[in-house]
């Protein structure tokens, strides 16, 4: 998935992931700052979805996907 792919599912309520289905892709945007971050969800830490540019992905984008719901 892209950039531009992954922040559209996000915003559009899907459960997008990174790697595998413990990483999961979040907007954390507030007043001040839009902000999309992956967070692992045994031990809620998180990092930025980009680097610092806002534009290279903290990954490759083979590896993000949207995980189905039975």
């Amino acid at each position: 998935m892209t950039l531009t792919e992954i922040r559209s599912a996000v915003d559009s309520g899907l459960d997008v992931r990174w790697g595998n289905d413990l990483y999961k892709v979040i907007n954390a945007t507030t007043n001040t700052e839009n902000q999309y971050l992956i967070k692992c969800t045994t031990n809620n830490y998180m990092f930025g979805l980009t680097h610092k540019d806002g534009v290279t992905l903290n990954g490759a984008e083979e590896d993000f996907y949207i995980k189905m719901t039975n």
